[in-house]
């Protein structure tokens, strides 16, 4: 309580500092507020994905072929264009008359017929964009209107819904977080493993001393051994300049934005403890980044984590020549991925709080090129599971004869996805967020 004292003293004396720092991020701003006056402790404590509903992003990178992911097996259409690559009728896990999954694809399957998957078909926008960056850019930030953007529908979301939340709110699983997750005053997590969210700087001891949670409030340190030979320091003083972390003394505007932005650092030991011991019985996740990512998440929603939103991807879909071998390990590696998260999330019990969605940036073109790949794409499949999934089929599948360009025509816009994702189970308003108001889809049980 001392140290809250001299916290609380020193902020009601120093309020200027925030009026002068207005990059200061949201969740460091409310914790200041908080400790300056305790009836704005509730701003540092907002509903979290700890005990509430939790979404799962899972990105397919480089355009998955939708075609060959849910297949039209029953279609003519469909076995003309790809005579060499289209899956045959006996092969493909039928789901209807007319659709069937990827052979690879069985523990989707058994989502399907557990009743938590929807499939949602001919999913794009007006004018698609072919271009891998670009049509991703309007796919995180939900404006294909702006060819600037500067946050993605999911950061928008948390400015708009998590105002003095940690960054715990939103973590990604990779070296840099996605546009999708960036808001304007919100920046989530991202790491690629939570062996490498941790600090690396050369004085971890006194990082670890200054984020102790009982420790005394930090004092000046000792000026450094005089240098010698042509290192000394100019003026005569025989002593170096203080290094920007000697220079936070106690009670500094410094010492406590440093103090609170390494708490939230020092959450990585708490990441590294659950996920080495989360070792769910009788599941096997995939090697690789994706299924150790997922197997991450899991560890962290089963740990108790205040996260709402988990992103990770699945790469290699760009399949310009040799598809067929290529696709069928990537359906592979996403279908043990998704088997295996869903039944760890079951066995904690908590698969009833969490919902996923995986997307692609396009899909591909209905005929195989000549090097036996397929080029880039427009509208594609989107698929929703988990146990709030009302299963089937939403939409109808686009003609695979009445072509742009030799493309699927789309036939609802993926922004109908988010804002139903956004107000159906984030419970948020998607208005604000997605700039309009969208057609909001019945794929979610009441």
């Amino acid at each position: 309580m001392q140290d809250l004292h001299t916290r609380r003293a020193f902020l009601q004396k120093s309020m200027s500092f925030l009026a002068v720092t207005p990059t200061v991020p949201t969740f460091l701003h409310n914790a200041m507020m908080a400790i300056a006056n305790p009836a704005d402790i509730p701003l540092t404590q907002q509903p979290s994905g700890k005990d509430g509903k939790i979404l799962v992003v899972v990105q397919l990178s480089g355009g998955n072929d939708g075609l060959n992911t849910v297949v039209p097996y029953a279609d003519d259409a469909y076995h003309r264009a790809r005579a060499t690559l289209a899956i045959a009728k006996d092969k493909v896990l039928k789901i209807s008359d007319y659709l069937g999954l990827h052979p690879n694809l069985a523990p989707v399957k058994a989502l399907y017929d557990a009743g938590q998957l929807a499939i949602v078909q001919g999913v794009g926008y007006p004018n698609p964009n072919r271009s891998h960056f670009r049509s991703m850019d309007i796919w995180h930030s939900a404006r294909p209107e702006s060819e600037i953007v500067t946050s993605g529908w999911l950061g928008r979301y948390f400015d708009n819904t998590c105002s003095g939340c940690d960054p715990h709110v939103g973590v990604s699983l990779g070296e840099t977080s996605p546009l999708a997750m960036q808001g304007e005053r919100v920046t989530p997590l991202a790491f690629d493993k939570p062996e490498s969210y941790r600090y690396a700087g050369s004085d971890v001891e006194r990082y670890k001393q200054l984020n102790h949670a009982d420790a005394a409030p930090a004092t000046q340190p000792a000026a450094r051994p005089a240098p010698t030979g042509r290192h000394r320091a100019r003026g005569g003083s025989g002593a170096t300049s203080p290094t920007p972390a000697e220079q936070q003394v106690a009670g500094s505007p410094l010492e406590f934005l440093t103090r609170t932005a390494m708490d939230a650092q020092l959450s990585s030991d708490q990441i590294l403890r659950i996920t080495r011991e989360h070792n769910p019985a009788g599941i096997a996740y995939p090697g690789g980044n994706f299924g150790q990512g997922l197997r991450t998440i899991a560890a962290m929603i089963r740990g108790g984590l205040p996260t709402r939103v988990y992103y990770v991807s699945l790469g290699g879909f760009d399949t310009h020549a040799a598809q067929a071998g290529r696709h069928d390990q990537l359906m592979q590696q996403f279908a043990q991925g998704v088997g295996a998260f869903w039944a760890d999330l079951k066995q904690q019990k908590n698969d009833q709080r969490v919902l996923m969605m995986s997307f692609s940036e396009f899909g591909r073109r209905v005929a195989v090129n000549a090097s036996g790949g397929t080029d880039h794409g427009a509208a594609a499949p989107l698929m929703l599971m988990g146990p709030a999934i009302k299963t089937g089929i939403v939409g109808r599948h686009p003609s695979l004869t009445d072509l742009d360009s030799g493309d699927l025509k789309y036939g609802i816009d993926f922004r109908s996805v988010y804002a139903t994702l956004l107000e159906s189970w984030l419970d948020a308003p998607s208005k604000p967020i997605l700039g309009q108001q969208f057609k909001t889809l019945p794929v979610l049980r009441t």
